[in-house]
């Protein structure tokens, strides 16, 4: 019987909401699954689009980044940086014939533990359809 393919998720999680916010999934016991490695990142802005190529590049079959909800970043703008970088990343990654759904920007506040095991399950179950990455070296 073959093994089902379970992906390798590296997650950049700002460290004022979403950091806090997985934090509370665990402390909460809430399930999801441990298919991702976290990053405590002091602001998602901070997240080169280079930190997410190399982490596909060393075997990472997605990576997620999770910052403030829009208005409520530390840092003024940084969530809002990183979510047009995110964009400009997906059609890079398009043109090279990597599928850009390997890559997610979330939304994730302090007080949504739920929400952050939701997205987690979501898109590992997502990264199982579309099996390992191609580019691991």
């Amino acid at each position: 019987m073959k093994e089902e393919f379970e992906p390798n998720i590296l997650g950049f999680l700002c460290n004022w909401c979403s950091y806090a916010g997985a934090d509370l999934a665990g402390t909460s016991r809430i399930k999801y699954p441990p298919n991702i490695k976290s990053i405590r990142v002091m602001c998602s802005g901070r997240v080169d689009t280079v930190f997410i190529l190399e982490a596909l590049r060393k075997g990472a079959d997605g990576v997620l980044i999770a910052g403030c909800h829009p208005g409520d970043c530390h840092y003024q703008s940084g969530n809002y940086k990183t979510n047009r970088r995110i964009k400009l990343l997906k059609n890079f990654l398009k043109d090279m014939g990597v599928e850009p759904e390997r890559v997610r920007f979330e939304y994730v506040s302090a007080s949504e533990g739920q929400k952050f095991a939701a997205v987690v399950t979501d898109f590992v179950n997502e990264l199982k359809k579309i099996g390992p990455s191609p580019i691991k070296e």
